[in-house]
């Protein structure tokens, strides 16, 4: 869920020492009684059909474009120099297309389920290795001769990308013609609603199902080919024991310069003082009544998941906001977190 609406808001406000106890108060009373360990087991293996009926129910309706995007990444829309990109202008375009056509099962960029996984499982065939969690950094990493977006010259790839409405804004903001964008999402319904959207260029795009929790779930692109990933409003939904695996995977896709970009939940959001009770899964992890799951951060949390992962902070803040809503008469304190994590440039240790 991410927060939307006509409301006017305060930016930076400060919290009263009552506010904060108020809150503490409030996450351990709805805390106090946690799921039985079954139901919760039931929540993280239907995971993907929970966020598969949440598509279908809100479509692209329920988010709205963010507009915010290039005021707090400017990584997103980045200010290159034409030169630079007009001798790859046709090698870029002109690749693309060769591989577009030889893509018999697609038609216009929207695969079917079945013609995208076969695309995937060809990729996989085609690459001598994935990497998993348990593989050494020594071992081979992936290679591949040809995937989309290799004649590119910048490449983005937003994590969770729901109805597409962080990858549109990009391709619609950002003219450089050697940005290509990969988006995934963890729901067959929400990369549907991207493909099938009428701003999808598959020159400049590759939208795909992926489970980011699953090792065995491959990328379409290699380790070390990626300048930015975009986790916006995604890592809350993951089971935090899960977690640090993620960013480990996600780490090892970025070229050394490489940033990720994160935007989520911060501890004590108003979303999570107005969980009931019997809606706790662990610690700061919630149910909502559509089956999805979230989290709440603290600064430290992100910050220690980030740098085991190798990655050095860049921006780690706070993003406390009052919201009023004037035709309700109701004041909302929002708490966001977010994140600029970059992959040393320097040999790794």
């Amino acid at each position: 869920t991410d927060p939307r609406g006509s409301l006017s808001a305060r930016d930076n406000v400060e919290w009263s020492e009552e506010q904060e106890a108020t809150a503490k108060s409030k996450v351990q009373e709805n805390s106090s009684q946690l799921l039985p360990q079954d139901k919760q087991e039931e929540y993280e293996v239907n995971a993907k059909r929970y966020w598969d009926d949440f598509y279908k129910i809100h479509e692209n309706g329920f988010f709205k474009d963010r507009h915010w995007l290039f005021t707090e990444f400017p990584e997103l829309a980045p200010n290159r120099n034409p030169s630079q990109n007009e001798d790859s202008l046709c090698e870029f375009s002109c690749k693309e297309v060769s591989k577009n056509e030889g893509l018999g099962s697609c038609e216009n960029g929207h695969c079917t389920l079945e013609n995208r996984a076969e695309n995937q499982l060809n990729l996989l065939k085609s690459s001598p290795r994935f990497c998993t969690e348990e593989l050494a950094p020594q071992k081979l990493k992936q290679s591949y001769e040809d995937y989309p977006g290799s004649s590119a010259s910048y490449r983005i790839l937003e994590v969770g990308c729901g109805a597409g409405n962080t990858v549109f804004p990009i391709l619609q903001t950002n003219n450089d013609p050697g940005l290509f964008v990969y988006c995934c999402d963890f729901s067959t319904t929400a990369v549907d609603l991207v493909q099938s959207n009428v701003e999808y260029d598959s020159s400049r795009c590759f939208a795909f199902v992926h489970d980011l929790c699953n090792d065995q779930s491959p990328f379409p692109m290699p380790d070390e080919s990626l300048d930015i990933v975009i986790l916006i409003f995604v890592l809350s939904a993951i089971l935090p024991e899960k977690m640090q695996c993620v960013i480990n995977k996600l780490s090892r896709l970025l070229k050394p310069g490489g940033m990720i970009l994160l935007r989520d939940y911060g501890r004590y959001d108003l979303a999570q003082l107005r969980f009931k009770k019997g809606q706790c899964l662990s610690a700061n992890f919630y149910v909502r009544g559509d089956g999805t799951r979230v989290y709440f951060f603290t600064q430290d949390e992100l910050d220690d998941l980030f740098t085991r992962a190798g990655l050095q902070k860049i921006q780690n803040l706070v993003d406390r906001r009052l919201q009023v809503n004037r035709g309700k008469q109701m004041t909302m304190y929002r708490v966001w977190i977010q994140c600029k994590y970059q992959k040393p440039a320097g040999p790794q240790l």
